[in-house]
């Protein structure tokens, strides 16, 4: 694991997801391949194998920086470095 980036320092608070699923995807009736959750705001999309894209929708939208993988052994993505930490 490399050095954490700055991006990191404001996301070591306790976040709780705003939804179960990828509210996105429940709405356009889309299959979910893997769930990542926003660090910033609790958003929970769905990864980038998954038709919809909306984890990287919300970054996109939002420029909340870091997303946690959801249900799976829990490694943090930095949008902004492109890097995993």
């Amino acid at each position: 694991m490399s050095k954490e980036c700055e991006h990191f320092s404001h996301e070591n608070r306790k976040i709780i997801p705003n939804t179960k699923g990828c509210e996105e995807c429940e709405k356009e009736h889309l299959p979910t391949v893997a769930l990542r959750m926003c660090l910033t705001c609790g958003h929970v999309g769905c990864c980038d194998s998954s038709v919809g894209k909306h984890a990287t929708k919300h970054f996109k939208d939002t420029g909340h920086p870091i997303i946690v993988a959801v249900h799976e052994n829990p490694w943090k993505w930095c949008y902004i470095h492109e890097k995993y930490y």
